[in-house]
Parts: C-alpha cells; sequence; structure tokens
C-alpha cells in the first residue's frame, strides 16, 4: 500500500507530460506544417484559396447556414433499411427502428442502363471477399455507438400532414429520372436539423472498409499500386499518373472524405470535465491534428485539405449554372410566406455564386468524342454509382444518413454540370429545358451537401486560430 500514492503520482505526471506534448505539437512550425497548401491556386483550377476563403466565409456561409434551418431544406425524405449489397451487414451496434433517404441506383443523376454488367459483377466479387472481416471490438463500443449514431426521427404530427401536401405538389411536376423508390413503405422524413452531423462513435473495421472500398475499388488510382496505404493518394503520384478525368474524380472522393473527417473534429464530444457533470461538444484540434498534420499522415493531410476547396469549387459551379433554374423552380412547403422567404434566399445566394468571377470549367473533361473518352465517362459514372450504393453498407444510420446524403448531392453537381448544351464557365440550365429537371431531393441533398463543404471550410479558419 505505501507504493500507490508514488504510482498515483506517476500516472498524473504521465498524463500531464502526454497533454503538454500535445500541446507542443501544434506549437511553432507544426500549425504552419498542417496549412502549407492552404494557398495559391487550387489544383486544376485557376482559382485561389484565399478567394475562396474570403467568399465562403463572409459571404456563403452566413446565408446558407440561414437557408438551411428552413423547412424545405431541413427535411430529407430518405430510406436507412435498404441492405448492403456488397457484404453482410455488420452494424450490429446501430439502431435499426429509424429511418433515412437511400440514394437508389436509379436516383444517380448520370444515367447509365440498369443492368447488372459484367463490371458491376466483377465489382461485387470483390467486396465479397472480405465478407466476416474481423469484428474485435464491436462490443466494447455499442454503447457509444447506440447512443450518438442512432437518429432522433421526431417528426410532428402537423408536420407529417405537411408532407403530403409537398408529396401532391411535387408529383404534379415533370421529373428527369424515375425514382423508383420515392414511394416504398420505407421512405421517411428525417429533420437534419435534429440530425446534425458530429462524432459519433463510428469506428473500427466497419467505417475503415467503407473507405477501403471506395479509394481502392471505385477511386481511379495511379497507374502504381499504391493502395490504401501511408503511400496512397500523394498528389504528386496522381499528378504524374493520372488523366484531368481522372485526378478530378479522385479529388471531389477526398475533398468528400475530408469535410466529413472535419465535421467530426469540429463537433467532438468530451467527456466531462474532472469527471464529474455532463460531457460536452467543443472542437478538438488534437484529432484535427491526427487526421491533417504532415508529420502524422505521411505528408497526405496538407493536400486533403485542399481537395475540400476543389470539391466545394464544383458544387458551387454547379450552383451557378442552374442558378435560373433554381430562380424559377419554387421551394414549395405550403406557407405562403415561408416559400417567398426561401425563394429570396435563394436568390440571394445565387446572386453572389454567379457574381464569382472564377468558376471551374467542366467543358475540360471528357474533350473529344473518341472510344476511349466514351470508356472512361462511362467508367466515371459506373465509379461513382457504385459508391452511392456503398452508402448502404455504412453500419451507423446517422453517417448513413448524411453520407447518402452528400453523395447524392455531388451526384447532382455532377448532373447539373453535364446537362444542358453547352458547357463551361459560362453555360447555364434553364427551367425551360425540357430535358433537365430536379426533384425535391436532389435540390434538397445539393444545398445541404454544399452546406457541408461550406462548414468545413469555415471551420478550418476556427482550427487555423486555434492552433495559433
Amino acid at each position: 500500500m505505501r507504493y500507490n500514492r508514488p504510482i498515483r503520482l506517476c500516472f498524473v505526471l504521465l498524463f500531464v507530460t502526454s497533454v503538454f506534448s500535445d500541446k507542443l505539437s501544434w506549437s511553432g512550425d507544426a500549425a504552419d506544417r498542417c496549412f502549407c497548401k492552404l494557398q495559391g491556386e487550387v489544383d486544376d483550377c485557376s482559382c485561389k484559396v484565399e478567394s475562396l476563403d474570403s467568399l465562403n466565409n463572409n459571404k456563403i456561409y452566413p446565408i446558407l447556414t440561414s437557408l438551411l434551418s428552413r423547412n424545405y431544406f431541413r427535411y430529407f425524405k430518405v430510406n436507412l433499411k435498404k441492405s448492403c449489397p456488397f457484404w453482410s451487414d455488420d452494424s450490429r451496434c446501430a439502431l435499426r427502428d429509424c429511418h433515412v433517404n437511400v440514394c437508389q441506383k436509379d436516383e444517380v443523376p448520370i444515367k447509365i442502363p440498369d443492368v447488372d454488367t459484367h463490371s458491376e459483377k466483377h465489382e461485387r466479387n470483390k467486396y465479397l471477399k472480405e465478407l466476416n472481416e474481423g469484428k474485435q471490438g464491436f462490443e466494447e463500443r455499442c454503447a457509444e455507438e447506440r447512443e450518438l449514431g442512432a437518429l432522433d426521427a421526431t417528426i410532428s404530427e402537423e408536420k407529417k400532414a405537411e408532407f403530403q401536401t409537398w408529396k401532391e405538389y411535387d408529383e404534379t411536376l415533370p421529373l428527369f429520372c424515375d425514382i423508383d423508390d420515392e414511394h416504398s413503405n420505407d421512405m421517411e422524413y428525417v429533420d437534419l436539423l435534429l440530425n446534425p452531423e458530429r462524432y459519433t462513435g463510428y469506428k473500427g473495421p466497419s467505417p475503415r472498409r467503407i473507405w477501403r472500398s471506395i479509394y481502392e475499388e471505385n477511386c481511379f488510382k495511379p497507374e502504381k499500386n499504391y493502395g490504401y496505404g501511408p503511400d496512397y493518394g500523394k498528389d504528386a503520384s496522381i499528378e504524374s499518373s493520372m488523366c484531368l478525368e481522372k485526378r478530378v474524380f479522385f479529388r471531389l472522393i477526398s475533398g468528400l472524405h475530408t469535410s466529413i473527417n472535419i465535421h467530426l473534429c469540429d463537433k467532438y464530444l468530451f467527456p466531462a470535465k474532472n469527471g464529474f457533470g455532463q460531457s460536452y461538444w467543443d472542437h478538438n484540434l488534437q484529432e484535427f491534428q491526427q487526421r491533417f498534420d504532415p508529420a502524422l499522415t505521411h505528408d497526405q493531410g496538407p493536400q486533403r485539405l485542399k481537395n475540400l476547396y476543389f470539391t466545394y469549387l464544383i458544387e458551387l459551379r454547379a450552383l451557378a449554372k442552374a442558378a435560373p433554374y433554381l430562380k424559377q423552380k419554387g421551394f414549395y412547403t405550403g406557407d405562403n410566406q415561408e416559400d417567398e422567404d426561401v425563394q429570396k434566399g435563394v436568390n440571394d445566394l445565387l446572386d453572389i455564386i454567379r457574381k464569382f468571377p472564377d468558376h471551374f470549367d467542366e467543358s475540360q473533361l471528357f474533350k473529344g468524342n473518341t472510344k476511349e473518352m466514351q470508356q472512361l465517362k462511362s467508367e466515371f459514372v459506373l465509379h461513382f454509382r457504385n459508391i452511392s450504393r456503398i452508402m448502404d453498407c455504412v453500419g451507423c444510420d446517422k453517417c448513413k444518413l448524411w453520407g447518402k446524403l452528400q453523395v447524392l448531392g455531388m451526384g447532382t453537381a455532377l448532373k447539373i454540370l453535364f446537362s444542358g448544351d453547352s458547357m463551361g464557365p459560362d453555360s447555364i440550365v434553364k427551367s425551360q429545358d425540357k430535358d433537365f429537371q430536379l426533384t425535391r431531393t436532389e435540390i434538397v441533398a445539393l444545398f445541404n451537401a454544399f452546406g457541408r463543404l461550406s462548414s468545413s471550410i469555415h471551420a478550418i479558419e476556427t482550427f487555423r486560430k486555434l492552433a495559433s
């Protein structure tokens, strides 16, 4: 017993040293290294990071945050009951009694024939090899995942009645694609404000398998097989080994991945201070460092952050191109004043976006009508479609909700970019274009997905200040 006090003192010293070490790791050059690439031109674009920071943080983010709290954008119709098409569902910790909308293959914006091609069978066989992957540690995380990953499915009876009028209104509109699942009994509205994207405790083999399947099986890779390891994703490898179209695809997915990681760091659940009181949500600078410091990410972290700006530019360009269509679309909820306010907010946002002088030029993609380029575009679509289906394999309902929404939003942006008779920074789509329509679900996903990217860039500034 006489050794208890020294032992306790030793543990206290170790804890203090550990905390102090974490703080030191963010002093001086360490913080600068993390943000070292967040300056100058965004890769494969002429726009500068500094211009996007100013545009987003000073103009877009405030308007978008207000707009997304409106009824039209806060309720997302989704199906969380669809089973994973690639491996057995291992989401034993997730609550299965709540509903969220799944991005069906028919809803992928860039359409391809609805057939089970040889390529799709080949992809499925690859996933099946990972069936029954190691499950150690699941039991220890179940309680945390159940609490943090469960959806709040609270919807008032009054609001449910309003949804029926929304449905009747939407059914009078022409649709660009046939969304078979819209009338499924498993489709339910979810209040996004009650289910914010943040840390859920979802970690371990399941999410690693999700991202490994996305990067290794459905993301274009450099000719050299770097694998899903410390060397995969280094920008130098991409630049030297991949064409523009493949780089665009990779950076889109990397930017989405980065945005999700930033939200987990920005809204992180800390245990109660000193062991008393309640746990609390706050910014986790050390978690941010673990994910983006070059010294801890094999030099990949800063490029991952920069890829976020690339993905932001793609969706910014899509909103600019669809501005004439969205201004004439109408945002129906049945409340005339609410609808007018939403339309005004949308118009204000789109005016700011359209005035931005340096948009991404999608006409640089898939140039020419060669057989090789047609094949590449087909692969581009197939890979994206598979990623949307992989979202059905996410083992945490809240994570699946936001994964589905953001992938559908990105797919809607791609649909916009490659619609219409012309492409390029000055091309637009209009409501008069009979071959172009967006469903309510696509519009809600488009704006909320862009909102996620916007909030990520805003959060980067917060972490930059915390690290200084």
